[in-house]
């Protein structure tokens, strides 16, 4: 160990030729042996780069994984199935903020057709002063839609969050819209049944569950990341040596107030192969229609993936593409003519081409 730190010293002391140090050099000797540790607990696991940014999840203090597993056959009844999704993105910065576009999808499967809706895209120009009245302005017509009272909640509201933020409100009310006008169907949502937080308050929540399952729905939510844990290993990761599909139930999670789990979690396996996902399942539902919602998902959706095909083409449809950018850009400019800055990138100013941006720090 010390004859692999005094090679790695001496070998960037002299490539780089700095001064030899005059003050206490123990924390960069730390760093040093820390490195080479950490890299060799590390060595021969997988490892996965550039990946997506993990949706946060509440701390829990205690999570198990029944390792039994909750075998799973196709139910082939007629059952329609539909699904939910939004996206945002930045498209642009004028002098003054920034320029986002929202837009939704979704996809209804019934009778082995494939049927989908498209909902925008909608661009906002958010500036820091206005960008708590536009929030607020969505959030008054949403809740009034869903019979609610009007909650004006702002916090600390960062522009940089205001894309997922509109998103968001956008994704609730097409969710709130299909439990209203489907019976009897599997509705698919992308992410968790967390409630609690600004963006999803419970009340809300337990009411579209409510209206739900009042129309003989039952709602599933696929969450593609998770940073739920069982001893370190997340729990998607962990592969039993069961033959799928099969759900494992998780048990013991117990967010902190007023973070409220409104689903019960499962990790599905749903096709052969190393995917899984964690699965939310109404929690109000009996646990016979709980499995019963997923056995008909498996017999009237495409799966691939361990993955819903009807939620898939959700993504996809709702989902950005560089062309449509290039045409909403030029929209903006011949229709608004707001003025499109084109920032210098500063690390690529001072670091050449080692200037990678902050993305990559």
């Amino acid at each position: 160990m010390n004859h692999l730190i005094e090679q790695y010293t001496i070998a960037t002391t002299q490539k780089y030729n700095f001064p030899q140090p005059t003050i206490d050099a123990t924390l960069p000797q730390r760093f040093i042996e820390q490195s080479i540790y950490s890299l060799r607990n590390v060595q021969n696991q997988t490892i996965q780069l550039n990946q997506q940014t993990i949706q946060q999840e509440t701390p829990t203090h205690t999570l198990q994984l029944k390792l039994d597993p909750i075998p799973l056959k196709p139910r082939h009844e007629e059952t329609p199935v539909a699904a939910i999704d939004t996206s945002s993105m930045k498209i642009g910065e004028t002098s003054l903020g920034i320029l986002i576009a929202v837009r939704g999808a979704t996809v209804h499967k019934h009778n082995r057709h494939y049927n989908y809706m498209r909902i925008g895209p909608f661009i906002f120009h958010v500036t820091e002063e206005n960008k708590k009245e536009v929030y607020a302005s969505l959030q008054t017509a949403y809740f009034a839609f869903s019979h609610e009272h009007t909650q004006t909640y702002q916090g600390m509201m960062n522009i940089a969050q205001m894309p997922t933020r509109i998103a968001n409100l956008l994704e609730k009310w097409l969710q709130t819209t299909l439990t209203k006008t489907l019976s009897k169907s599997l509705i698919l949502f992308d992410g968790s049944l967390t409630a609690g937080t600004p963006d999803t308050p419970t009340r809300l929540m337990k009411e579209t569950l409510r209206i739900a399952r009042e129309r003989g729905n039952a709602v599933l939510a696929f969450s593609k990341m998770t940073n739920l844990r069982v001893n370190g290993h997340i729990i998607t990761e962990m592969q039993p040596s069961h033959k799928p599909p099969y759900l494992l139930e998780a048990v013991g999670l117990k967010p902190k107030p007023p973070i409220v789990l409104l689903g019960d979690i499962y990790v599905a396996r749903l096709t052969h192969g190393n995917y899984a996902f964690r699965l939310d399942i109404d929690k109000e539902l009996r646990h016979e229609q709980k499995i019963g919602s997923v056995e008909s998902l498996l017999g009237n959706d495409l799966l691939q993936q361990s993955y819903p095909e009807t939620l898939r083409l959700a993504h996809i449809l709702c989902t950005f593409t560089a062309n449509e950018v290039i045409a909403m850009q030029h929209f903006i400019t011949r229709k608004y003519g707001l003025k499109i800055l084109n920032r210098p990138d500063i690390h690529r100013l001072l670091f050449g081409l080692f200037g990678r941006g902050e993305g990559y720090a």
